[in-house]
């Protein structure tokens, strides 16, 4: 078996066709046959060749390095001009991944020290001595052993204002019942995608501060998610061992899943999990997108 047939046989085996791993891969369905079929000298050159191979790998669930080293007789090696732009291509990619690396860290930092000046500020308040100017109680300077004449009238209007007390506390109850109704956080279903392709949309209403995305597979299963300007936030494969994976979109106001093979993956948005319209084994390939926003 030669390195085209092994991606074929796992392409089949997942269930893919060559038009879903050409909208995965964004690689043109010529190239995808050419590569199956063994035909390198189709492809627009060597280096294309391996960074083909290794896309078309990660969406069937196989592993680039192994395959390409396993079947490196097979595949033409790049000439001097592409190792030199494989080389840069590979440098800019490691300057993108750490300078996302650093700005990733900025939103933890602000919500620690926000926390930090919380307590401390806490602290600072429990700690506080009563101002010295302060109304003293009058019923602690009284003596004992003196006696007192209470007229009924005076009695009836101090427990008056008691009454309208409970009456705003049960008022200030039943509001804060209602606001805590209200900002429950519900993901609906507004449109369910059809063909071999569907995108589906859903809407995430009334999100609390912070939308947080987990996400986990069963199997080695492909994935690209991408924020609300088409940024990638995820683009590889994920297996059981690096499942849960969690991600946090506060401020996005859309996100987009493409799903290798939905039948055994599952997408939960801040503790709700997001229920397939469509049934994932009928469809492996699935398109998810999610708008957030408030109603209205």
């Amino acid at each position: 078996m030669d390195i085209g047939e092994r991606l074929k046989e796992a392409r089949q085996e997942k269930d893919i066709s060559l038009e879903s791993l050409q909208d995965i891969t964004k690689i043109q369905k010529r190239y995808l046959e050419a590569i199956e079929a063994g035909n390198f000298e189709k492809l627009p050159g060597n280096f294309y060749a391996r960074a083909f191979i290794k896309e078309y790998a990660l969406v069937v669930g196989l592993d680039p390095e192994e395959l390409l080293e396993e079947f490196k007789t097979q595949i033409p090696a790049p000439d001097e001009t592409e190792n030199t732009q494989y080389t840069r291509f590979s440098r800019t990619q490691k300057e993108k991944e750490k300078n996302h690396s650093i700005f990733s860290f900025i939103p933890t930092i602000i919500v620690v020290i926000l926390v930090i000046g919380i307590i401390v500020s806490m602290v600072y308040f429990l700690n506080k001595k009563p101002d010295s100017n302060s109304p003293v109680d009058e019923e602690s300077n009284i003596d004992k052993n003196e006696f007192y004449v209470t007229d009924p009238d005076e009695k009836e209007s101090k427990e008056e204002p008691k009454e309208d007390t409970e009456k705003e506390s049960n008022e200030k109850d039943t509001n804060e019942d209602a606001q805590s109704d209200d900002s429950n956080t519900t993901l609906e279903l507004v449109e369910e995608g059809t063909g071999n392709h569907p995108e589906s949309i859903f809407k995430l209403s009334k999100p609390e501060d912070e939308v947080k995305i987990v996400v986990e597979s069963g199997s080695k299963t492909w994935l690209e998610i991408q924020g609300t300007n088409g940024e990638r936030l995820f683009y590889d494969s994920l297996t059981e061992e690096t499942s849960p994976h969690e991600l946090d979109v506060t401020g996005e106001e859309e996100v987009f899943f493409n799903i290798g093979y939905a039948a055994d993956f599952t997408i939960t948005i801040n503790g709700t999990e997001l229920e397939y319209p469509i049934d994932p084994t009928d469809v492996v390939t699935q398109k998810i997108r999610v708008k957030i926003g408030n109603e209205e």
